[in-house]
């Protein structure tokens, strides 16, 4: 059977958490050798001729008038907000700290569509938001280690991401996502190129290093173009909760890349944050079951009780 719209954007999401996570374990290695500024103009270079290259052969660039429609404006600035404040968090904080931060974001999310949208979120899944959230709880111990001033920097990366995501989904059908991905990496090539300076300056590269910073534009592009038709396909509400795979893939890569060893706290927030979502797409199977799939899974007609 075809699958619905809401579990299509899943599958896309699931595969964009695996190209982003990728995509930071190559930023990671990179950046013991070049300052983040640098990592983002040189990837982002490559993903803007990558993704360029193709929007232009499928005539994606026609009208590129499209790229000041304010919602694409709008998710280009959340996107380059969100950039700015997760460097100055990530440059203050340890990684670990800042990632745990971010899981936040696909509750944001979530409720932005609630709220904002009128996307209906019946009662069984505001709990399983709910007890998401807790598993974020677990995972920042903030009772152990306490918020800091960068810390609300990283909360304010969830904003800006939250507004990149809503705004996805208000982009006029008629405006190629190809087009989309390609201002969103034009405008992180040039911030790039603007935090340069202020972050250190140019540091000569190596073959190898160029070479994987490609690779790593080629999975931000994957990411750029699975999350977008991800946000495109079904509702918010539901899709939103599938981010949280990247925590399979981070524990994954952790192990086996840098050997890092998950401690008890992080596993069970991942498992709390992973379960939620996972009763999420329960959920939907069960009233697909009961009600032909155009109407459990419309933006307006989604039933109580999902």
């Amino acid at each position: 059977m075809p699958l619905s719209p809401n579990l299509r954007g899943a599958l896309f999401m699931v595969v964009a958490m695996a190209g982003f996570t990728l995509n930071d374990a190559i930023t990671k290695y990179s950046s013991q050798s070049m300052n983040m500024a640098q990592v983002m103009l040189i990837r982002g270079a490559f993903a803007t001729l990558f993704v360029g290259t193709l929007a232009w052969q499928r005539g994606a660039l026609v009208r590129l008038r499209s790229m000041l429609e304010p919602m694409v404006a709008l998710r280009v600035l959340g996107e380059a907000g969100g950039t700015v404040t997760f460097l100055i968090a990530l440059a203050h904080l340890p990684i670990a700290s800042v990632s745990a931060v971010l899981q936040a974001l696909p509750l944001a999310v979530t409720m932005g569509a609630a709220l904002v949208f009128n996307e209906g979120v019946g009662w069984r899944r505001w709990l399983a938001i709910a007890i998401g959230f807790a598993g974020v709880l677990v995972i920042v111990r903030p009772g152990f280690e306490g918020f800091s001033v960068y810390s609300l920097v990283a909360l304010a990366c969830v904003a800006c991401c939250a507004v990149r995501d809503l705004a996805t989904k208000r982009i006029p059908k008629a405006i190629p996502t190809l087009l989309v991905s390609t201002a969103t990496a034009l405008a992180m090539t040039i911030l790039g190129a603007a935090l340069l300076s202020p972050m250190g300056g140019w540091t000569p590269m190596t073959g190898n290093s160029t070479a994987l910073l490609a690779l790593a534009a080629v999975l931000v592009l994957i990411g750029y173009q699975f999350i977008i038709m991800a946000m495109r396909a079904g509702d918010i509400s539901f899709i939103a909760p599938f981010r949280y795979t990247a925590l399979i893939w981070s524990i994954l890569l952790g192990l086996f890349v840098f050997a890092d060893i998950p401690d008890l706290p992080m596993i069970v927030g991942a498992t709390i944050i992973i379960g939620s979502g996972l009763y999420a797409l329960y959920r939907e199977r069960v009233v697909g079951r009961r009600k032909i799939v155009a109407e459990s899974t419309g933006p307006s007609m989604v039933p109580d009780g999902i």
